[in-house]
């Protein structure tokens, strides 16, 4: 089995420079100069756009600073809108996820008619003419390793998701000094949607030896860092080590991608509005514990990473996780966050549909599975 997945094709995309640590975004205007760039339009959350100065740029930029949590087709209109009017040379993404994405997708839209439906799905976005640039202020996402992007539909709430590689960075500056600033709660949920997206990608079916090393190393530096962050925003090695996490759950992504997981907690953001992070903590614990009758060998290599007790048992397993992410102060039931009982029907039928995630998990999970997870975590 090793022998086959050592042999199996994989494509693996980085963008072309990458500058990591401490200050590294005093190299931001350093970088736009060697490109010749000097018409920039920063995206970036409402938060973000307060502080565009830590940019350290020679010229004020243009800036979109009302992208939202979990944005929708209509935010991003309005910053593809402004995009096509100011021409940048260069886009910069400064943010977390939310507003890396929509730096993605304003880069390839920003020179044509095209709206987001016309290039939904892989490898259907134009070449961009400007430069872009991933500046992350959190640790979770990992956007700025790859080359996906989704909005909700307002109309359906389902995400639109988006893969190009024409969306790739062609830097990424990650200064976990950025991140210092972060809420303890909100490091938690982000700390835990890095660590979903490396776990994902080492049990899914997809997995490749390539992508277990990142995966593993990831798991490992948000278990030996989350923590210690929370405890002390100002630990800029315990900052530095989940930034890293972050990052390695990128580069996860974009050849493996996420599995279950994910499809099970995106309702929980396009229904309730729950933030991403928050959403996949709560979950995490179910689904770990759902495969592992699939993936004994890597869901205790999991728990071992985490320095948890290693187990592959259903029962165990489940607890471990719950109490990691309960002990770091993550509301971890449905009702905590006024999820109407009645609608986890809904739920389960819109999480179910999302067969791009669930075809990589490596356990078949049914509709009524995804259902009785709901009601457990509810």
């Amino acid at each position: 089995m090793l022998m086959n997945q050592l042999s199996a094709a994989i494509e693996m995309l980085r963008p072309a420079k990458v500058l990591f640590g401490f200050r590294q975004i005093e190299t931001l205007q350093a970088c736009l100069t060697e490109a010749g760039c000097r018409r920039v339009l920063v995206v970036s959350d409402a938060f973000n756009a307060t502080r565009i100065d830590v940019l350290g740029l020679a010229e004020a930029p243009a800036v979109f600073g009302t992208i939202q949590p979990e944005p929708d087709v209509t935010n991003l209109e309005q910053l593809v809108s402004e995009a096509r009017r100011f021409r940048p040379d260069a886009i910069v993404g400064f943010g977390g996820g939310s507003a890396m994405d929509c730096a993605k997708l304003a880069a390839v839209l920003a020179d044509n008619q095209l709206a987001i439906r016309d290039i939904a799905g892989k490898e259907n976005a134009p070449k961009r003419r400007c430069l872009l640039i991933q500046v992350p202020t959190t640790a979770g996402t990992g956007s700025e390793a790859g080359t996906r992007a989704l909005v909700t539909d307002p109309d359906t709430l389902n995400k639109i998701a988006v893969e190009s590689r024409h969306m790739l960075a062609d830097i990424a500056i990650i200064d976990p000094l950025l991140t210092v600033s972060v809420p303890g709660i909100v490091t938690a949920a982000t700390g835990v949607d890095a660590l979903a997206h490396c776990v994902e990608a080492l049990t899914s079916k997809k997995a490749h030896p390539i992508i277990d090393a990142y995966a593993l190393e990831g798991i490992k530096l948000i278990g030996r860092y989350l923590k210690r962050a929370i405890a002390d925003g100002e630990d800029i090695e315990a900052r530095s080590g989940l930034a890293l996490g972050s990052f390695y759950g990128g580069i996860c992504l974009g050849p493996v991608n996420t599995t279950a997981g994910h499809a099970v907690a995106y309702p929980l953001g396009t229904r309730y509005k729950i933030a991403h992070g928050a959403a996949n903590a709560l979950i995490f614990p179910h689904t770990l514990a759902f495969n592992a009758p699939a993936c004994g060998l890597k869901t205790r290599q999991v728990c071992t990473a985490l320095g948890l007790e290693e187990t592959e048992d259903q029962e165990q397993v489940f607890r471990q996780a719950y109490d990691f992410c309960k002990s770091i102060g993550l509301q971890m039931t449905l009702s905590g966050y006024n999820v109407a009982k009645e609608d986890l029907s809904m739920m389960a039928d819109e999480a179910f549909a999302i067969r791009r995630l669930l075809d990589n998990n490596p356990r078949e999970i049914s509709r009524n599975d995804i259902l009785e997870i709901y009601e457990t975590a509810f």
